[in-house]
């Protein structure tokens, strides 16, 4: 299976190298897959390199194992097919650890809980015949919208979401949080009034994990052991505090 690829690979990233630790000759890096448009959680920055939090602790990830890692940028859409089929062996994408998932690819622990958010003009309630919702491809609140019959408009990337709610192509978007609250800045987004609610349902909260190839269960535990240690020494916090307005839970 061919992952449709939105962009070139964004470069070899030496990060053992850049850690100070000297990479072994011959030793393959390790294929990381990585969104470029859901900020502030993964995108490109103004230089065209990688940037976002995810991006920040995939780093710090590698550089825990000591091992050099080679990103690149996949649609959503592809990201569990892709590890699944072996094109990646981890993805530092913030996936919701449904059991349709956990069928087809191992995960991380957990290192947050995420809500997800209904962004709408006023008067537009979530399964009103009024309402017209976009939603990501590929993402669980995609499914949701889709399985409860809702009108919905899909898009590829987030950055697509201001348009359309400006244009009056759609009322209401449906989210998630850490992507809210970025949303919530853009200038298209300010003059409209939108009002922000928490959906509960249990297909849009939850545990989020980094997905990881589900035949190498010892590079599973090799991430958990490193997570484990990026937040005790503080690396994980550090991140947190300068890419997102809010601390993870």
């Amino acid at each position: 299976m061919k992952t449709r690829i939105r962009s070139q690979a964004c470069g070899l990233l030496l990060l053992a190298l850049a850690s100070g630790v000297p990479a072994q000759a011959g030793e393959r890096a390790l294929r990381v897959a990585i969104l470029s448009n859901s900020p502030p959680m993964s995108y490109t920055d103004e230089t065209g390199k990688p940037a976002g939090f995810n991006v920040g602790v995939a780093h710090a990830l590698c550089e825990e194992m000591k091992v050099r890692c080679e990103l690149t940028v996949v649609e959503l859409a592809d990201v569990v097919d892709a590890v699944a089929a072996g094109e990646f062996d981890f993805s530092a994408v913030s996936l919701l650890a449904t059991p349709a998932r956990q069928a087809r690819v191992l995960f991380s622990k957990p290192y947050y809980h995420s809500n997800s958010i209904w962004f709408a003009k006023p008067g537009v309630e979530p399964g009103a015949a009024t309402a017209r919702v976009a939603a990501v491809a590929g993402s669980a609140q995609h499914r949701y919208a889709r399985a409860q019959g809702w009108q919905v408009s899909t898009v590829n990337h987030h950055s697509e979401l201001p348009a359309l709610l400006s244009g009056g192509k759609v009322n209401a978007v449906l989210m998630p949080m850490a992507t809210a609250l970025t949303l919530r800045e853009d200038p298209l987004i300010q003059p409209l009034g939108l009002q922000t609610t928490v959906l509960q349902a249990p297909e849009l909260s939850g545990e989020v994990c980094f997905s990881v190839d589900p035949r190498n269960p010892e590079l599973r535990d090799r991430i958990n052991a490193a997570f484990d240690r990026i937040k005790r020494d503080g690396r994980f916090d550090r991140l947190n505090t300068e890419h997102l307005p809010f601390r993870l839970q």
